[in-house]
């Protein structure tokens, strides 16, 4: 019932979501804009960094300066470098998994590919890490899975997919997959396992030990 894993990359196999939600808001109130990690988090996990800019722009008018994007990457590859760590267990999960896996991030091809090279993991799933910079629309749009499903030779319906936004977890479910929503991350706050549940995942983990077991029963026929 299950022929392929598709993990999503921050918050689920990497732990990047806080040290990329200070990298956010410190790039933005260098240039004005008052956002506070917390609205960041909330706003804006699972989507790309070219969607969270484009709403911001609306939100608060096009002022962001030419060079921002690249301030940006700099400020947030460094913090990386000097923080960065694997989601607990990861290696472990990889290990014990015998089905296809691969990663469907929101991130771009150059950041998955060096933060996971970062972690150890890049080669772990290359050449399948798929970006959301290879669809038309990134997640909760359901085409980013699509694809990774398609290029793994995979139908939609017998694919899992390892979620921790809201955004993942919609994306999935309009994919016709289904998803298993991970609150291992340190950025996964009182409640988060809540609002996930209520974007329809099947079942909840709140570390990658859990995560073997969980595929396993949902991989019995009933």
């Amino acid at each position: 019932m299950v022929d392929l894993v598709i993990f999503d990359c921050d918050g689920v196999l990497i732990d990047s979501e806080l040290l990329s939600v200070r990298a956010d808001a410190a790039s933005f109130s260098e240039v004005g804009i008052a956002i506070t990690a917390e609205e960041i988090s909330e706003r804006y996990s699972g989507l790309s960094h070219s969607e969270m800019l484009a709403d911001v722009a609306a939100r608060y008018g096009p002022s962001l300066p030419p060079n921002f994007r690249e301030r940006h990457r700099r400020r947030l590859r460094e913090i990386f470098e000097a923080e960065l760590v694997a989601i607990a267990g990861v290696d472990a999960v990889l290990d014990a998994l015998a089905r296809p896996v691969c990663v469907a991030s929101s991130s771009s091809p150059e950041r998955l590919y060096h933060a996971l090279s970062l972690v150890g993991l890049y080669d772990r799933f290359a050449p399948n890490v798929f970006s959301a910079r290879m669809v038309a629309r990134g997640k909760p749009a359901p085409d980013l899975f699509l694809y990774a499903a398609a290029q793994m030779g995979a139908a939609p319906e017998r694919c899992l997919v390892i979620e921790d936004s809201l955004a993942g977890v919609e994306a999935a479910g309009a994919a016709g997959m289904t998803a298993i929503e991970f609150c291992g991350g340190s950025h996964c706050r009182p409640g988060h396992a809540d609002r996930l549940r209520e974007r329809g995942g099947a079942l909840v983990i709140a570390g990658m030990a859990e995560l073997t077991p969980a595929i396993h029963r949902l991989s019995r026929p009933p």
